[in-house]
Order: C-alpha cells, then structure tokens, then sequence
C-alpha cells in the first residue's frame, strides 16, 4: 500500500510518520511511503517523490491527500483508494471517490489515528469491491478521450459566439 500526502504537510511530522507506520504494521501490510529513504525498514519502503503513475499501478491500494492530480493518477491506475483530506476541493475528490465504490468513506487528516488509519487500511484492503469498482473508472477513463471531447464542446460553443476554435491536431 502506497501512503503520502503529496504537499501537504502535517502539523507534526514525526507523529504521522510513525502512525503510518504502525497502522502498516498493525493491519499486516507492507507498505510504500513518502519519507527518507534512510528510514526504510522491513516490510516498509520509504522513498522520496516518485511519478505517481509509474508507482501506483504496482500497488495493491493508495492513501493520500486526496488533491485532483493524485487522484486521477490512482483512478487510472486502478487503484482503491483512501483519501485523507487536508482542506478545500480534496473534500469533494474524497467523498467522490467513496462515491463511486472506489474506496472506503474518507477519513480527514486531523482524524487520522492509529485506530482509525488501520481500522480504514483494513476496510481499504479487504473489501474487492473496492478494486472491482476502480478497474471498472480506470477502463472508462482509458476511454473516454476527455481532451478530445472538451475541445469538441469549445469548438461548438465558439462557432456559436462567432470566435476561433481549438485547434485539435
């Protein structure tokens, strides 16, 4: 299981990492997570920035912040997640996602215990619902060629008001 909250920064550090670590711990997983490699220790890999997208299709489930790109990324990758939101549109992306069936209901960050982080990592791993559903969003995202879609909209709406389209070559 992948765990890291991207930017955001906890208020203290040293406590989050070390729940993290126990609720891996506690649950009986082998964890991911974002911190000093240094600190790395059986059973736990802790790197440093790596590209979501190559990281995440290798990983049985995502916890994180809960910001668009982030979860996008796990979306495609077909990936359950668990979102502990900080503030502002990560709300929505959490409740969405939960939503959707792709992860259990959001647990924000100044919830986040011991108990609670393992209690969720526990309902995040063990449910296949979870993983069923997300396969199911990361292949209609795959193809849903939003882009091309979006720029269609605009042309539309531009021919409409008399001004210039988006190029889509």
């Amino acid at each position: 299981v992948y765990i890291g909250f991207g930017s955001m920064k906890p208020p203290d550090p040293q406590a989050t990492d070390h729940v993290i670590r126990t609720a891996l711990k506690h649950a009986g997983l082998r964890g991911v997570i974002a911190a000093d490699p240094a600190t790395s220790e059986r059973n736990i890999l802790a790197i440093n920035d790596t590209p979501h997208d190559q990281l995440f299709p290798h990983m049985a489930a995502i916890v994180h912040h809960g910001g668009a790109g982030t979860t996008a990324t796990a979306l495609r990758a077909g990936k359950p997640s668990l979102i502990c939101p900080f503030f502002g549109d990560q709300t929505y992306w959490a409740s969405r996602v939960h939503q959707l069936g792709a992860g259990p209901p959001p647990l924000p960050f100044r919830q986040l215990t011991l108990s609670t982080l393992t209690q969720r990592l526990h309902q995040l791993t063990q449910h296949p619902t979870y993983t069923t559903a997300t396969r199911q969003l990361a292949h209609a995202l795959r193809n849903e060629h939003g882009v091309t879609h979006a720029c269609h909209i605009i042309n539309r709406v531009g021919e409409t008001k008399g001004a210039t389209g988006v190029d889509l070559s």
